[in-house]
């Protein structure tokens, strides 16, 4: 009788195993760096067996494109359906989604992504690629847009929207970066909602129509 019961856990068990290894393998990475992380690293962060990781996993960059694929992408994914909606003013669009970044980047796992892509990205190229394929590349197109929307609603100055969207990212990265990085070092903490405030603030005030000189 008690059987099924069993079953039905080692079955949720077996379904949840891929997000616990990759939980794991980010916190190896972040720790050891890519090049130093083994899969084997992974498998007793996790514990499981080393053979449990090549069930899901061929490599390393294997299990580094899952983990953008588990993690980041999804949240560009959202960042795209808060930017869907065209009956909204473009400056209240760019407003809903740089706080929406801003909010993804206050994540602890999200914020070790571009330490990581950047300390090992030099050596480990894949890595800088799917990353920035898949999460900056997408981010970048969709303020973009939005960007190119004020324009045309005469809301936001005549400016290249590729350019101010990368100034857009730009200190929202910044503050993982801090985060992840610097803060130990700080008698305080960095207070990353008040950065991310004064940021969206600074910079729509910088592109919209009749703002300033």
């Amino acid at each position: 009788m008690n059987q099924p019961v069993r079953s039905q856990r080692w079955q949720r068990r077996k379904e949840a195993r891929p997000a616990e290894l990759l939980d794991a393998a980010l916190d190896v990475f972040f720790e050891k760096g890519f090049a130093a992380a083994r899969l084997e690293d992974i498998a007793a962060r996790a514990g499981v067996s080393k053979g449990t990781v090549y069930l899901y996993f061929k490599s390393k960059d294997d299990v580094f494109e899952a983990l953008v694929h588990a993690i980041p992408e999804p949240n560009i994914e959202q960042l795209r359906a808060v930017a869907a909606d065209a009956s909204i003013p473009a400056d209240e669009t760019l407003r809903r989604v740089l706080t929406f970044v801003g909010l993804m980047f206050k994540d602890g796992r999200m914020m070790k992504f571009p330490r990581l892509i950047i300390g090992e990205g030099g050596r480990f190229p894949k890595i800088a690629e799917t990353y920035k394929r898949l999460v900056i590349s997408r981010g970048v197109n969709i303020l973009s847009a939005i960007i190119e929307r004020g324009i045309e609603e005469g809301r936001f100055r005549i400016v290249d929207p590729k350019h101010a969207a990368y100034g857009a990212m730009a200190p929202l990265l910044f503050g993982a970066i801090w985060k992840t990085t610097f803060e130990r070092f700080d008698d305080k903490p960095l207070d990353a909602q008040a950065l991310i405030e004064q940021h969206i603030e600074t910079f729509l005030r910088g592109i919209t129509v009749g703002s300033g000189p």
